[in-house]
């Protein structure tokens, strides 16, 4: 992991040196990581052409034997490479560092073709990423994030012309506003152009078509995944017997036959996928190495079942569960403890069930409370790292994930508590499931509204957002405590199949709340032995920790704050 800054002038550009100086000074300081501080900090300044560049990069070690500071220099041509992401498919990285296989990779590719040399590397990607890449002999900066958004990059141009590239916002300076990198392109800089946003070129991710391989198109950026089925024939009449299926007896879920090929692969799928996400992470002595935002929920349930499947049997698994005071819901009801919020019940039921399935397992339940005084402590702190959002709801949504990603808590067992402060440096989340599988209310109002075909063009239109969401914002959050977010239900080869398998065997809306949407994951939970989680409704973050509407019921989600 890397925070990354670059700022680009022009000679003659009007600078405002002290201003750049201040600004690049606030984001040295965001994208260091304060609290914990990074493995590895440094910065570069080059001339290209009529351009100064100024690059900077504050790297976490993820990858490889040992810490690899950056910006990275390739020694034939002087290209630079900064580099925020991780490679999990598409180049063999083995146990080195992804960031010096990706330069080299460039520079081969360069060497083969100079003019779509990026397009035809990045598209061999299969990882979450931003990244800037300095083209020293053609005069071009590269800058971008990954296809599905999962990486921040912001930029912001000065009135002077002068442009900033950062991982995080410096909010000290509001002459100009940051805006988030669009995920469906990738971006270029011709610095020899008159200014420095009139010479952005702009090459856009395209949907493979007729079997295109990945790769084959000389110009355009080629997706790992085609666009979701929207095929709907294959739903046949309910039955009686299913439609008495209850809450609690998925064990006798009928025409199981019919979905088994189907959760079978998923599993596979998803194995993969977390597999892939773990392998990599440096030994960290008798620490854990991996952990999961924990709500007791179905999409993190499945992650934990999974994730113990894969890691080596000594090592602890990290389950963070947050909770929040609400003075607002304290006034309201009656609790035996202001912090026994939704999540944490479902919470402490999921971490019992996991026990169960895996009983030699280390399962390390961390209940993070977080008193309201916390709460207005650390807002303002919360409220820079989410700009450019700015609503009511990314703050409900981004305090919820900051405090849970932190780590301080309370380790729970069957016979003790004590304090406790998380070692894990990557996190596994579950965000991308309730695109994919149906898992919002909207999807089920659009089939209750209007049936299948309503159905399938809803999850198709959240799938094509996915890219222009709220994910930036999530990884500027987590980031933030030094601490890596990894999204196993975003791996291209999950969005591949979940994309090309039919509605009626991913949900089933004609079954009640807590059984009809995400219904292939549900199957899949039980399949893994969990009982309990595969029945639960869905309940959003903000809502299950207790983060939303703290002071007033009269806030909305989509108001600014």
């Amino acid at each position: 992991m890397c925070g990354i800054q670059v700022l680009i002038t022009q000679t003659g550009d009007g600078a405002d040196t002290e201003k750049y100086n201040e600004i690049w000074a606030n984001l040295t300081a965001t994208n260091s990581r304060r609290e914990l501080g990074p493995d590895a900090h440094n910065e570069i300044s080059v001339n290209v052409g009529p351009a100064r560049i100024k690059l900077g990069a504050h790297v976490l070690h993820l990858r490889g034997p040992h810490t690899q500071a950056q910006p990275l220099v390739s020694p034939t041509t002087g290209d630079i490479l900064c580099w925020n992401g991780e490679v999990f498919g598409g180049l063999d990285i083995g146990n080195r560092n992804d960031g010096i296989e990706l330069l080299n990779e460039l520079q081969r590719q360069k060497t083969h073709d100079p003019r779509t040399y990026i397009q035809r590397t990045m598209s061999k990607i299969e990882g979450p990423y931003a990244f800037v890449y300095v083209d020293r002999e053609q005069k071009h900066v590269w800058y971008a994030r990954d296809y599905l958004g999962r990486r921040s990059l912001l930029t912001k141009t000065m009135d002077s012309g002068a442009m900033f590239v950062s991982s995080v916002a410096d909010t000290a300076d509001e002459s100009t506003a940051w805006t988030e990198v669009a995920a469906q392109k990738i971006y270029c800089v011709d610095l020899n152009a008159r200014t420095l946003d009139g010479g952005i070129l702009e090459y856009s991710w395209q949907y493979a078509a007729g079997g295109l391989e990945i790769g084959a198109e000389d110009e355009h950026l080629v997706l790992p995944f085609g666009r979701v089925d929207q095929t709907v024939d294959d739903i046949g009449p309910i039955s009686d017997v299913a439609s008495s299926v209850q809450l609690s007896d998925l064990a006798e879920f009928p025409d199981i036959c019919k979905w088994q090929p189907y959760i079978d692969r998923l599993k596979s799928e998803l194995t993969q996928a977390v597999k892939s996400r773990v392998d990599s992470i440096p030994p960290n002595g008798t620490h854990a190495r991996c952990g999961v935002l924990f709500s007791g929920g179905v999409d993190c349930m499945v992650l934990a079942a999974i994730l113990t499947t894969v890691l080596p049997r000594d090592e602890p698994i990290e389950l963070f569960n947050v909770a929040f005071e609400n003075p607002r819901q304290t006034k309201l009801q009656s609790l035996d403890s202001v912090y026994d919020v939704p999540d944490r019940k479902t919470g402490r039921l999921g971490w019992n069930e996991l026990e169960r399935i895996d009983p030699h397992r280390e399962w390390r339940f961390i209940e993070c409370d977080v008193p309201y005084s916390q709460v207005i402590e650390h807002k303002p702190h919360v409220q820079q790292l989410l700009v450019p959002s700015c609503t009511v709801m990314d703050m409900s949504i981004g305090i919820a994930l900051w405090f849970a990603s932190r780590g301080h808590g309370t380790r729970v067992t069957a016979t003790s508590r004590t304090e406790y402060m998380g070692q894990s440096r990557v996190l596994l989340l579950g965000m991308g499931a309730d695109e994919q599988l149906g898992g919002y209310s909207r999807h089920r109002s659009a089939w209750d509204k209007s049936g299948p075909h309503a159905l399938a063009r809803e999850i198709a239109l959240d799938v094509e957002r996915i890219a222009t969401r709220n994910l930036g914002r999530d990884d500027r959050v987590v980031s933030d405590n030094a601490k890596e977010a990894r999204f196993p239900f975003l791996a291209a080869n999950v969005v591949a199949f979940l994309s090309q398998t039919p509605i009626a065997y991913k949900m089933d809306m004609r079954y009640a709340r807590g059984v009809g949407e995400k219904l292939l994951l549900r199957l899949l939970a039980r399949q893994l032995g969990l009982v309990q989680a595969c029945v639960l409704a869905k309940r959003a973050i903000q809502f299950g920790a207790r983060t939303a509407k703290m002071e007033s019921s009269q806030t909305r989600g989509q108001d600014f704050l």
